[in-house]
């Protein structure tokens, strides 16, 4: 009899250790199940392609002036990266080739790198709207640019015809207004001939020259051309010529005496539309009135 309570007793502590071990493998197996589906989760979600967002995506270009839209992604890996014009849903680059005749277009894309810019040469007005980067997965993935192409040009303060006396000041005042952030810098030419100016160096001991030039870059490009004690001489055709944007030019005419017209007096005046109207009124009830009393002399 206690044989078999004994056979019984280690026949029940054979199935406990049998279940523990059942109960410890099924543990560890969904353990490892566990980590091995968030270890698949990683990678699938790591290895899918991103874009960078710390990229320009609104970039502002002078006509002419090449533009550069820079498409930056990540963990490529087999998918292909396309560029679309918005517009008229054009494809013009697909991977490193072109699909457009216009030649203008291209994409620059160095070796393994995960930059893919799509760069538009001598760029017209035409061309500004939204351009997209696009990646072929499923769903489609895409980042929109938008180009903005504008018609820079120079402007200078005052009439377009300047009378100034002699051995009086004149001040010319440009303006560049539109444009990109590097709006670069502005030349002054009188006629065809640049005109220089020279810093004095410190403690340079020099007579104080009659011409001065002053370039500010604040939120507009603004050039100020000063020449003192006006001779004859310096009458002409002084031009505002920026390095990117369409120049602008006056006719400086140095005279003896006063101009009705345009004369500048520190800043530049014209005749005031206002007292010429007066004027012509004036004259023109003198005469009406002389026609009037001829008239009634007439009948007389």
């Amino acid at each position: 009899m206690w044989r078999a309570v004994e056979v019984q007793t280690m026949s029940v502590s054979y199935r406990l250790k049998i279940g523990v071990v059942v109960i410890v493998i099924m543990v560890l197996g969904f353990f490892n199940e566990s980590q091995g589906t968030a270890h698949y989760g990683e990678d699938s979600v790591g290895s899918f392609p991103y874009f960078e967002y710390n990229v320009p995506r609104n970039v502002t270009t002078v006509v002419g002036q090449t533009a550069f839209l820079h498409c930056r992604v990540e963990q490529l890996g087999d998918k292909a990266v396309s560029w679309i014009r918005k517009r008229d849903l054009h494809i013009l680059t697909a991977g490193i080739l072109t699909y457009t005749s216009d030649q203008r277009f291209q994409v620059i894309r160095p070796d393994k790198s995960e930059n893919w810019t799509l760069q538009i040469k001598f760029p017209q007005e035409r061309d500004a709207g939204i351009y997209e980067c696009q990646v072929n997965t499923e769903p489609k993935m895409s980042l929109a640019f938008q180009l903005n192409v504008v018609e820079a040009k120079a402007h200078i303060l005052g009439p377009v015809d300047l009378y100034v006396k002699t051995g009086s000041t004149l001040s010319l005042t440009c303006i560049l207004s539109q444009g990109p952030h590097d709006l670069g810098t502005i030349f002054w030419y009188k006629g065809s001939k640049l005109i220089e100016y020279k810093e004095l160096e410190e403690n340079e001991i020099a007579e104080e020259p009659r011409i001065r030039l002053r370039t500010e870059w604040t939120e507009q490009l603004t050039s100020r051309l000063t020449i003192e004690k006006l001779l004859p001489g310096d009458s002409g055709n002084y031009s505002c010529v920026p390095t990117m944007a369409e120049a602008a030019s006056v006719n400086v005419h140095v005279i003896n005496g006063e101009h009705p017209a345009a004369m500048q007096h520190g800043n530049a005046n014209t005749a005031s539309p206002c007292a010429l109207s007066v004027n012509l009124l004036i004259s023109l009830y003198c005469t009406l009135a002389t026609l009037y009393t001829s008239t009634v002399d007439g009948f007389r």
